[in-house]
């Protein structure tokens, strides 16, 4: 399980350092696609495996499927961290999630999240009211 907020930047050839409680579980390697809002999604090489076979069963004879699975497999790029824990992001990944120099790395359960650092705070400021404000359950049962 991937969890918490790391600031690491963008070296001048588009490499990220994982956060070091990160690199162990990613050292196997690691796929970094689109994710929504802009910010890139990292998944560990076997979790990205469970997920493609979950949406093999996705319907092709639907539009929505066919959009999703195009712009997430076509932006899928497959990494394996260097010794220094670094990851190399192409550029067309780092132009989608607007990435520059200061990122956010976030712990988002099964994947990371990679954020440039002023959108992950514009967005985390509109949704933290919302988030206190919840009153009914979000996932029923569970909370």
């Amino acid at each position: 399980m991937f969890l918490g907020t790391h600031e690491p930047k963008l070296d001048e050839k588009g490499r990220l350092i994982l956060p070091a409680r990160f690199r162990e579980d990613l050292a196997e390697g690691l796929v970094i696609t689109k994710g929504q809002e802009n910010c890139l999604y990292v998944f560990p090489a076997a979790e990205f495996a469970l997920i493609t076979e979950r949406l093999r069963q996705a319907p092709v004879t639907q539009k929505n499927s066919r959009d999703y699975l195009r712009v997430m497999f076509a932006g899928a790029h497959d990494e394996v961290p260097d010794n220094q824990g670094r990851i190399n992001i192409p550029v067309g990944l780092r132009s989608y999630a607007t990435l520059e120099k200061n990122c956010v790395v976030i712990g988002a359960n099964t994947r990371l999240e990679i954020w440039d650092a002023t959108a992950w705070s514009k967005y985390l400021a509109d949704r933290e009211k919302t988030f206190a404000d919840v009153s009914e359950e979000v996932l029923p049962g569970l909370f």
